[in-house]
């Protein structure tokens, strides 16, 4: 996914092409200063807490703040947790499929300017050696604390709902070569989604489940029956759900009734306002729960860059007023979508309360990838991860493990 020439930066967010941006810009003032955000709305795992406070003590959330702490104001602002992303292809013209480790962390970068303190690199349909080849690469950035891990999307999905996803590129879903991707991501390996109705389709599932890899279920043409199968085998992840699957039939309701009704399958959910319905996002929340949805971006390289003519893989995508549509055919391209602004929505447009906001933006996630021990809530001992939102839920500033990467000039 790569940018055509002609494709803008964002205000704010240029970066010199070529260089490794840096990750992260100390306030100035308090440089490994102990911090004491106070006067927000802090956003707790048990509910808001009006005119709370956070302490920061190094790269953590600190229980009680030592004497020398630096004190920040923030009264009129709302303290969350960093959001995580599980699905993310890319951003800031830069592609994780096909970018190099520089172009990689530029795309790292952008996201983190809008909040995303953890993230999920995705892939898309390639052939094996490519993709193999890309997994070690994207192994060592998961290594170096980049990235949380390596998502496959594709190449063993459905040729009835390949999207944005290359048709000659697409295989069955075999478990040796399911894997190959595995091994070569050296451990890395967070995510495969597979439409899990194709032959080795279930066995895959099996696999993944026993090296400890979620098996989401997604571009996919699975009957209702063949989902529950699928779940019964250990998929635990609905890839941006509604999308790329059968729709909700009376008859045949398909893949989405099934992923809704388990309490065991957590749903993705696009919320940028060109992927779903609003009433189909409160259809999501409405029966799988605060507790089972995970919003993601599913961003390509114009995120967070402009529009333009990019290559999504081998095809050609066109971004046009934010929304990414392939040249050929116009299938939607994946997004443009920041998580700051998916949170926004939520909030002024979908009425959801901030809280259920959280959950789907960092608790999720984080408690999907077995990290809610270090990240996905503001509690004592977790990652000092978190961003500050106005009154009007627009970004000010975000802190990853303890060092600003906006720094919200206040206090």
């Amino acid at each position: 996914m790569t940018a055509h020439p002609g494709a803008r930066d964002s205000a704010n967010m240029r970066l010199r092409r070529g260089a490794r941006p840096a990750t992260t810009h100390p306030h100035p003032a308090t440089d490994k200063i102990p911090l004491i955000l106070s006067g927000a709305n802090v956003v707790t795992p048990t509910g808001t807490v009006k005119d709370g406070e956070v302490i920061i003590d190094g790269t953590r959330i600190a229980a009680a703040a030592p004497e020398n702490a630096h004190r920040i104001d923030l009264t009129g602002h709302h303290v969350v947790p960093g959001f995580v992303d599980i699905h993310n292809h890319g951003g800031g013209g830069a592609s994780f499929t096909s970018g190099t480790p520089d172009d990689v962390v530029k795309g790292i970068h952008t996201h983190r300017l809008h909040g995303t303190t953890t993230l999920v690199a995705s892939t898309v349909t390639g052939d094996m050696d490519f993709l193999t080849r890309r997994a070690g690469l994207l192994s060592e950035l998961a290594e170096q604390g980049d990235i949380a891990g390596i998502h496959f999307e594709g190449p063993f999905i459905s040729p009835c709902r390949k999207g944005a996803h290359s048709e000659e590129l697409l295989r069955d879903p075999d478990p040796a070569e399911v894997r190959k991707l595995i091994d070569a991501a050296r451990g890395h390996a967070a995510m495969v989604t597979l439409a899990t109705e194709l032959p080795g389709g279930i066995d895959s599932v099996r696999l993944l489940a026993e090296h400890g890899v979620i098996a989401a279920i997604g571009h996919t043409d699975a009957t209702y029956e063949q989902t529950v199968a699928a779940i019964e085998a250990g998929a635990t992840v609905a890839t941006h759900l509604f999308n790329a699957m059968p729709p909700l039939g009376h008859r045949e309701p398909g893949p989405i009734a099934a992923l809704l009704e388990d309490e065991r399958v957590t749903v993705e959910l696009i919320n940028d306002g060109t992927h779903l319905h609003p009433a189909a996002l409160q259809l999501a929340f409405h029966h799988a729960g605060a507790d089972r949805v995970a919003f993601i971006t599913d961003a390509m390289d114009a995120a967070g860059f402009g529009d333009g003519r990019y290559m999504l893989g081998p095809l050609e995508v066109e971004v046009a007023d934010g929304v990414a549509r392939l040249v050929e055919g116009g299938s939607i391209a994946g997004s443009t979508l920041t998580l700051d602004r998916a949170f926004k929505r939520a909030v002024t447009v979908d009425r959801l309360p901030v809280e259920h906001a959280v959950s789907a933006l960092s608790a999720n996630p984080a408690k999907l990838l077995g990290r809610y021990d270090r990240i996905g809530s503001l509690e004592p001992g977790k990652d000092a991860d978190l961003v500050i939102l106005d009154s009007a839920f627009d970004l000010k500033g975000v802190m990853r493990r303890g060092e600003w990467v906006v720094d919200p000039q206040l206090g």
